[in-house]
């Protein structure tokens, strides 16, 4: 990853298919990683205070860009070599997972701290 192309030839580097999973930045291209929600997750994120969710959308859009590793945000650990948290507020965690060679990143845990998987 990372190989610097001109904008004129992406297309003839890379298959109009595979180009939706990178995204080009000037004219470096990065990866884009998919991101899985946990239904049951899906279903109690409305259950969440509002700025929690906010937060949790913008975890998710660093995520994509950025890869599982999110040193920036509060409280960042990795909870083993594939699990991954962080903070969203003080009570309020993340909990996402992500298998080396792999574009998916899974988000299994969003919730208090005190019932967090960990």
């Amino acid at each position: 990853m990372g190989q610097i192309i001109s904008a004129t030839t992406r297309y003839t580097h890379f298959s109009i298919n595979r180009l939706d999973k990178y995204q080009i930045i000037g004219y470096i291209l990065t990866m884009i990683y998919e991101i899985k929600i946990k239904r049951k997750l899906e279903k109690n994120l409305n259950k969440l205070p509002l700025m929690v969710q906010k937060k949790f959308f913008r975890l998710v859009l660093d995520l994509r860009d950025k890869g599982p590793e999110q040193p920036n945000w509060p409280n960042y650990s990795k909870l083993s070599p594939n699990e991954y948290h962080c903070h969203l507020r003080y009570s309020w965690v993340a909990c996402w997972k992500h298998e080396k060679k792999s574009i998916l990143i899974e988000v299994y845990y969003v919730g208090s701290r005190e019932k967090a998987p960990y």
